[in-house]
């Protein structure tokens, strides 16, 4: 049975790797801190024996005890909301974190995987986003601690790819969306899904021309999994859903989907926000065979029912 470590494991996307893995029969050990991820998002396979659950924080050194097959690096936080709350923690998650992660894979000797971020690209000159592009980012604005801290972890891996034996690789995740995201998460989708939810205006930043391309979260822990166990060493991989789309239009099918008659409240658009986010998967469909599979209507349906629930739950707790 192999062991695959995966730090941000209580994460949103961390913890349905996890599930993944162990259905793919994995020992799994998961490691957080709890800044951001949730034992809620874990609590389906606390219980498992073949499931670890360790708090710690990836800034630390890491030492597992055990054999380590495959490191999967998630820890980070995501949201925009954390931008401006915790800038210096996420820089140095993504940097003094991947490289203790680094460290644990090496000693090891285990195959690790780096989940960078579309964010790489910043405000994108090109569209769609190859992985040949090397970014359009403000290295000092208010999203450059998450943008720059990325890149700086892509850089990280790299270097210990070509002069330390690294077997690595690098993911950049587009937008993804699914069950077990924060409801004050600060995304486009939690944002439309809550405010449509609870009857509130829906908040579109501009004109709601800038473009959003949404995965859902099965296709990318598999797109996850698939690179983990390619013989692509020293590769980057986008993995996302080409499917484009206005913000203003996807808050109109927010809209409608949740039945809600929230109307649409204009705000100025923020500082660097990407204008266009659209993944060229030509290299994930070569490398991985791996394209997205659930369609956004799909994808919704399952999303809006764990919001409704989740917000349900959040009202009965403050009674």
């Amino acid at each position: 049975m192999p062991t695959s470590v995966v730090t941000g494991g209580a994460g949103f996307i961390g913890s349905h790797l996890c599930e993944y893995l162990l259905g793919k029969g994995d020992r799994v050990i998961a490691i957080d801190n709890l800044g951001s991820g949730s034992k809620d998002n874990i609590k389906g396979i606390l219980n498992n024996a073949s499931f670890t659950f360790i708090k710690h924080d990836v800034r630390k050194p890491l030492k597992v005890r055990e054999k380590v097959d495959y490191v999967y690096n998630l820890a980070s936080r995501a949201s925009p909301v954390d931008f401006d709350r915790y800038p210096v923690e996420i820089m140095m998650t993504n940097s003094v974190g991947t490289y203790n992660a680094v460290n644990a894979a090496l000693e090891h000797g285990a195959r690790f995987l780096t989940a960078s971020t579309s964010e790489t690209y910043g405000d994108p000159d090109v569209s769609p986003q190859p992985e040949t592009y090397w970014g359009h980012v403000n290295p000092v604005g208010p999203r450059s601690c998450y943008d720059e801290s990325k890149r700086f972890s892509e850089a990280l891996t790299m270097a210990f790819v070509r002069h330390q034996g690294l077997d690595g690789r690098i993911i950049r995740i587009f937008n993804t969306y699914g069950p077990r995201m924060r409801l004050d998460d600060g995304r486009v989708v939690p944002n439309f899904v809550t405010q449509a939810l609870a009857g509130r205006p829906l908040t579109v930043y501009g004109d709601g021309s800038q473009t959003r391309s949404f995965c859902y979260v099965s296709d990318l822990v598999r797109g996850i999994y698939l690179m983990m166990h390619s013989p692509v060493k020293g590769q980057v991989v986008n993995l996302g859903n080409p499917r484009e789309m206005t913000v203003l239009e996807f808050a109109r099918t927010i809209i409608e989907k949740t039945g809600s008659s929230s109307a649409i409240d204009y705000r100025p658009l923020p500082e660097n926000d990407p204008l266009q986010r659209r993944p060229d998967i030509r290299k994930a469909k070569e490398l991985l065979g791996w394209e997205p599979e659930v369609g956004l209507d799909e994808g919704l349906e399952s999303t809006i029912a764990w919001f409704k629930d989740s917000m349900s739950k959040k009202k009965e707790k403050k009674r």
